[in-house]
Parts: structure tokens; C-alpha cells; sequence
């Protein structure tokens, strides 16, 4: 199931601005706007203004409730207005704990079941500022995601806000800096509140005739090439693949000062928003079932380095998960088993430092899915070289018994573990509902897509396991007496063999280690090829000189205490 592909949507995203952002308000410049704003000629299109404002169900005024009678916490104006000044003043370690401290214990304290209040209730506070009510509102909704149900207009409303405060991003010079760890979670939210919608809208079998028609008239909110539209924008306006192509010839120093050096002495906001839309584009591709293109999106960044994506550890963490996964399903097991084990060995050294996080269950729920997935590539591509020893004892502490279930092939097991460790995969398209058919949901149709082929993969491989134990009984043997062994026609087995190839050559190149099997085919004889293990006397060698070392200085402090 392939994704639309984006390949230069940044020509494109200002023209399909109109059905792609719809009511994203009316971003003019406010009181304090000159602050955060240098306009460059390039303000939004008059068509994503032509509603002024208007949403998809009609005025977007505040509720009665909000405007009359919501009284806002003396505290929480103080955290208002000392948060806006900080942003004002670039203040950025201030920024960093009143968003990621502050905010929360707030939210614990305040607004455990409620929202925050209303940004028609704070704009006094902070001058009426368009930009900051922005990133108060992308704050304010996704408080709404975490902590209650939203509901059809408070989604449409998000996306809204996220098209406003993006266009604001892409098409002005922002002056601001902000934490890489917000920058982050606005990319991380942005992708959340999409795959959320569209299993939200894939459930119909439990709505009314009217949210089903309430959901029509949002066919554009959310949509997949939306989605994948901004992201790649982000990445082409800021020149982030440049930025990193110099960075590696020592032209630049983006890694060295965490995303915070910027060329001009400017804002941090565009290139580092960039920079965390290649992980968020791949891992859009990657829930719409497209692996490549996924692949294919974080090619720009080196992930055998140290890159900006280690200042936030979600980040870190969800870039290789989701490259592994992609490895994974694309059958390279050794690159997918070495992104698993690497990150799991960082979680394990660090796991007294997370603890200390707010996102801590979310990380060590991660830390799980990346275990089964580990157990799953040892199980299907044994590399037990590659995997760290504290790793492997955790592996089989957590999945002993369930990892010999999956060694002899138990297709059950195979469909929990991926079921539990895979992501929430989605239809990019909207699901098709005709008038007096029966509504159903549709919300697993994606997922049942993988994982049958990955079952499929799975029954594939242990067949290939099945003939490697018998090629290694024999230096040469025909292809007729194989198929006789595996109870299959000889086209069956010299497909087998081929794909048998083509694993070696997916994990391995064009090398392949001295324990793997090889062979050639030649007619209709197969010959196998005895790979020896060559000799090695570096360690002999090591060992002999540092003996004869030891001996040379106890020979010289003999001859020194004997000399008069």
C-alpha cells in the first residue's frame, strides 16, 4: 500500500493552499506581531483568508461560556504572561522549563479533565498577539489529545491552527527561538493528530448519519498529501538536506550547537522544524505502508553519527523505530536487528535519567514494542553477534518462551508480537461510504494488510530455513532430489534458491560472513561452496609480546637493584 508520493511540494504547497489549509484564520499582523514577524512580502494568499476566519461549522467565536463566564487562574496569567515575554525576550532555557515543567504541572494541577482556557480568554494578556496565540493554541489542543476525547470540530480546529501557525513559519522571516524539544513535539503532534483522524474517521460503524455527513464535509482536514505537503515544505524552504551535506564537510555547525546556529543570527525555528520533518515524513510513509519512500525520506540524515536527533530522547527513539520497522519489512533483518539493539542499549544505560521524564511510560512502552521486534529479527535472521550481552539477556528474560515458539515457526506468536510492536498503520484515502449501504469500520483494514504480509513472510523464510538444513548435508545436489526432500515442485525450489540469494545480498551486499551459507546454480546442479574459516594469529601474536615485555622489565629491575 504506497503513500502519494511528494517529491517537490514546495511549488505546489502555496498554490494548494486553499483545499489543503482551508480556515486558518486571518494571520495579519497584531500588537505585537513586529517581534516575532519581519514580513517578506510573502504573506498568506488571499483565497486561505477568503473565509476570515469562518471554520467548517460555521462562526469561530469563543462559546458563551468562555467569553462571560471561564475565570482564568491568577496563576495561570502570571504563567501566561511571564511564558509570552520569555518568547518575546528569546529567553530560551526559561522557554524550555515553563514548557516542558511548568505547563504540566499546571495542566495536573488545574486542568487534569477540563481544557485550558479558551485563547479568546488569555489575549488580553499578551497584547492580542496573533503568533503567540498560535503556539497557544497548538499547546491548548494538544492538552485536548492527551487528556480528553476531542471531538469532530476540535480536530478540524487543530488542523486549522496548525495551517496557520506552519504558513507563518514557511512564509515569513520568524525572529524567535525555541526549545528543539517543542519544535519536536509540534512535528510528533502534527503526524499524531493525522494518523489519529484517520482512525477516527475509518470508525463509522458507530456514527450517525449526521457526523457521517458532518465527516464529508471534511474530506480536505487532515488529508494524507496535506500532511506530506507541509512536512516536505518545511524541509525544502529551510535547505536542511543542504545544511547537512556542508555540515559533513565541516562547513557548518548545525549538530555541533544543537540546531540552535543559525548563518544569519537569526531564529533556530525553520531549519530545526526542517531537520525534524525528514523523521516526520518518514514516519508518515511508514504508516501508509510506504517502506522505500520512508527509506527514501531520512536518507539526508546519518544516523551512524551523532545528529540533533539525539537532544530529544522521543525523537531519537522514534527515528529508529521506525527506520528499523521499515527495515524490517523490507526483509533487511541485520540493519533493522542493529537499530533495535542500539537503541534499546541506550535506553538501558540512560534508564535512571528517563525516569526523571514526563514522557516516561510513553518511553518505556516504546522500549517494549522495540524488544518484541527485536525478538522477532532474531527469530526469522539469527545475528546474535550484533546484539549487545545485556540485550540478549534482557530478550531472554522478557520473550524466552515465546522466542523458542517463534523458532519452530508458531504463527500465532508471530501475529501477537507484531500486532503488539507494530504501528498504528492508516488508509491514506478516505473510506467511500454510499447512501443506504451498510456502515462498517474500516479502521483495521490497513494493519490486516500488514500483517498478512508479513505472515506471508514469515512462511517464506521457514521454508528457506527448511532448505538450508538440507544444502548443508551436500557439496553438490540436484535440484530434483531437493524438490523430493521438500515435497515441492523443482520451479518452487529454484525460486527458493533465488530469494535465498536475495536475503544474502539485502543484509549482507555482496560479501557475505563466513557462517552463512553459499552456493551457485548451474543447470539443474546446485553446488555449495565450503567457506573455511581462515586462521587468525593476531591474539597469538598479541599475547607472546606482551609476555616477552613483562619479561624485558623484570630483567631491567633486576639489573638496576644489582648495579653498585
Amino acid at each position: 500500500g504506497g503513500a502519494p508520493r511528494v517529491t517537490s511540494a514546495r511549488k505546489h504547497l502555496l498554490a494548494d493552499w486553499e483545499g489543503v489549509a482551508g480556515a486558518c484564520g486571518k494571520c495579519v499582523a497584531g500588537s505585537g506581531l513586529s517581534w516575532f514577524l519581519v514580513c517578506s512580502g510573502r504573506g498568506p494568499t488571499a483565497e486561505s483568508m477568503a473565509d476570515g476566519g469562518r471554520g467548517r461549522f460555521g462562526e469561530r467565536d469563543a462559546p458563551s461560556f468562555v467569553r462571560d463566564d471561564f475565570i482564568v487562574p491568577d496563576v495561570v496569567k502570571t504563567f501566561v504572561s511571564y511564558f509570552y515575554r520569555h518568547i518575546r525576550e528569546k529567553n530560551i532555557f526559561e522557554i524550555h522549563s515553563m514548557y516542558e515543567t511548568s505547563f504540566n504541572k499546571l495542566s495536573d494541577r488545574y486542568f487534569k479533565q477540563s481544557p485550558w482556557p479558551h485563547w479568546e480568554a488569555i489575549a488580553p494578556l499578551v497584547d492580542d498577539d496573533h503568533v503567540f496565540l498560535l503556539l497557544y493554541k497548538e499547546m491548548y489542543y494538544r492538552h485536548i489529545y492527551a487528556r480528553l476525547t476531542p471531538t469532530l470540530e476540535q480536530r478540524c480546529e487543530s488542523w486549522d491552527n496548525y495551517c496557520g501557525l506552519f504558513q507563518v513559519f514557511l512564509t515569513g522571516n520568524v525572529n524567535m527561538q525555541l526549545p528543539n524539544q517543542w519544535l519536536w513535539d509540534m512535528i510528533d503532534e502534527f503526524v499524531y493528530q493525522f494518523q489519529n483522524f484517520c482512525q477516527y474517521r475509518a470508525k463509522l460503524k458507530m456514527k450517525t448519519e449526521e457526523e457521517i455527513a458532518q465527516l464529508k464535509d471534511c474530506d480536505q482536514v487532515w488529508s494524507a498529501l496535506g500532511v506530506m505537503n507541509y512536512l516536505q515544505a518545511f524541509i525544502d524552504t529551510s535547505d536542511v538536506g543542504y545544511v547537512l551535506d556542508r555540515e559533513s564537510g565541516m562547513f557548518e555547525k548545525f549538530t555541533e550547537t544543537d540546531g540552535y546556529y543559525d548563518l544569519k543570527g537569526g531564529s533556530n525555528v525553520l531549519r530545526t522544524l526542517g531537520y525534524f520533518s525528514i523523521i516526520g515524513l518518514t514516519r508518515v510513509h511508514c504508516l501508509l505502508g510506504d517502506y522505500h519512500g520512508a527509506m527514501e525520506a531520512v536518507e539526508p540524515i546519518d544516523m551512524s553519527t551523532k545528529g540533533v536527533y539525539a537532544c530529544v530522547v522521543s525523537c531519537r527513539i522514534s527515528l529508529f523505530y521506525y527506520v528499523g520497522f521499515c527495515h524490517m519489512m523490507l526483509r533487511n533483518y541485520l540493519e533493522a536487528t542493529r537499530c533495535f539493539n542500539k537503541t534499546l542499549v541506550y535506553i538501558s544505560r540512560n534508564k535512571q535519567a528517563l525516569s526523571m521524564s514526563l514522557q516516561y511510560e510513553q518511553l518505556m512502552k516504546k522500549n517494549e514494542q522495540l524488544a518484541a521486534l527485536l525478538a522477532i529479527c532474531q527469530s526469522l535472521f539469527p545475528q546474535t553477534k550484533v546484539i549487545d550481552d545485556n540485550v540478549q539477556a534482557m530478550l531472554k528474560e522478557k520473550f524466552g518462551e515465546k522466542m523458542q515458539r517463534l523458532a519452530k515457526g508458531d504463527e500465532g506468536v508471530f501475529d501477537e508480537m507484531f500486532s503488539y510492536a507494530c504501528p498504528k498503520f492508516i488508509l491514506a484515502s478516505v473510506p467511500a461510504v454510499e447512501e443506504g449501504a451498510q456502515v462498517a469500520n474500516y479502521n483495521q483494514e490497513a494493519y490486516r494488510l500488514q500483517l498478512l504480509m508479513f505472515l506471508n513472510e514469515v512462511k517464506q523464510l521457514f521454508l528457506l530455513q527448511n532448505l538450508r538444513s538440507y544444502l548443508k548435508l551436500y557439496k553438490n545436489i540436484t535440484l530434483g532430489k531437493l524438490a523430493d526432500y521438500l515435497e515441492a515442485d523443482v520451479q518452487k525450489v529454484r525460486s527458493l534458491l533465488l530469494t535465498m540469494k536475495f536475503y544474502q545480498k539485502a543484509n549482507y551486499g555482496e560479501s557475505s560472513p563466513v557462517d552463512e551459507l553459499d552456493f551457485y546454480i548451474e543447470g539443474n546442479m546446485v553446488t555449495i561452496i565450503e567457506q573455511k574459516r581462515p586462521k587468525r594469529f593476531a591474539n597469538f601474536f598479541i599475547n607472546h609480546i606482551s609476555r616477552c615485555n613483562d619479561a624485558v622489565a623484570k630483567l631491567n629491575k633486576v639489573k638496576q637493584q644489582s648495579a653498585p
